[in-house]
């Protein structure tokens, strides 16, 4: 057998598998190019939040409590956005807010993914008993709703960033599986998976070689998405009291403190809804737009 024949590779590529292809899908969508802008700024903020913040977001100042926007009555230009109930800079408390969100979005949504496709290319690949197994411990997670099993978790280990990530993502990975596994199942019959069986590639090989570059595409737009509900799931956990610690600024935080004010100060928990909302907006924009990219049916029209 020939030296060439020993490198199997599938007979056709995915449409999102290249990646100058998905930029240009993404271009095409004015409103895709809109949430990647905003996604740029919030990752610009969180990278520059030192610099871009005029001062310390947990600097207080009893002097200046519950100080309106500039453009009210009673506010001031030093003070953009207002301060909080304990004088703290909004503006400054909303950018550093952005570093935690997105952390523990880009996080979760990378540990939940590594589980998920490790286990769908298992399950998809040998089936049998291994599929059976691991999928029954699937539907097992499913019967429990994943913010209620994060704050279990959280509440028995205690609260703290790297807690709220490593939660959220071993709560998140059973899409991923899902997914994967029914690629996988769909690829596993293909000649170029055959071939290679029958040349001796290794089971392994053949998963990380010839099945993982065909399910990334899947896998990018559902971690896109589990990207903005592991932020709204943070936020929801700080709000509760039971996120990150209460010195580290979140938004979810920031609504917890806020929703006593809301009838007299409403841009302390306004500013970090806002915050919120947007960012997760523009993250499902994306998703979506990743999803209609990798769509072949969106190549044809």
């Amino acid at each position: 057998m020939s030296p060439a024949a020993t490198d199997v590779t599938p007979d056709k590529k995915p449409p999102g598998g290249s990646g100058s292809v998905v930029l240009r899908g993404l271009l095409r969508n004015k409103l895709a190019v809109l949430a990647l802008a905003v996604l740029v700024l919030l990752l610009l903020a969180a990278l520059f939040a030192p610099l871009i913040a005029p001062y310390d977001p947990n600097a207080q100042n009893l002097l200046l409590r519950l100080r309106p926007p500039a453009w009210q009555d009673g506010g001031s230009g030093a003070h953009l956005l207002g301060t909080d109930q304990l004088g703290r800079d909004m503006l400054s408390r909303v950018v550093h807010g952005t570093r935690v969100s997105l952390l523990v979005g880009a996080g979760a949504a990378l540990l939940a993914g590594v589980i998920g496709t490790v286990v769908g290319l298992a399950s998809g690949y040998f089936g049998g008993w291994a599929d059976r197994t691991l999928m029954r411990l699937a539907d097992v997670q499913l019967a429990f709703p994943s913010l209620l099993l994060a704050l279990a978790v959280v509440g028995f280990l205690g609260s703290g960033l790297w807690v709220v990530i490593v939660v959220l993502g071993f709560t998140g990975w059973v899409s991923y599986a899902r997914v994967v596994r029914s690629e996988v199942m769909s690829l596993r019959t293909r000649d170029f998976v055959t071939e290679a069986r029958a040349i001796g590639v290794t089971d392994v090989t053949i998963m990380r070689r010839h099945l993982l570059p065909n399910v990334m595409a899947p896998l990018a737009t559902i971690g896109t998405l589990h990207v903005a509900a592991a932020i709204v799931a943070e936020a929801s956990l700080s709000y509760l009291g039971l996120g990150v610690p209460k010195e580290t600024v979140t938004w979810g935080g920031m609504l917890a403190d806020g929703q006593l004010y809301l009838g007299t100060s409403w841009w302390v928990a306004v500013f970090p809804g806002i915050a919120l909302m947007l960012t997760s907006l523009a993250i499902n924009i994306t998703g979506d737009a990743l999803r209609d990219v990798a769509d072949p049916k969106a190549y044809r029209r």
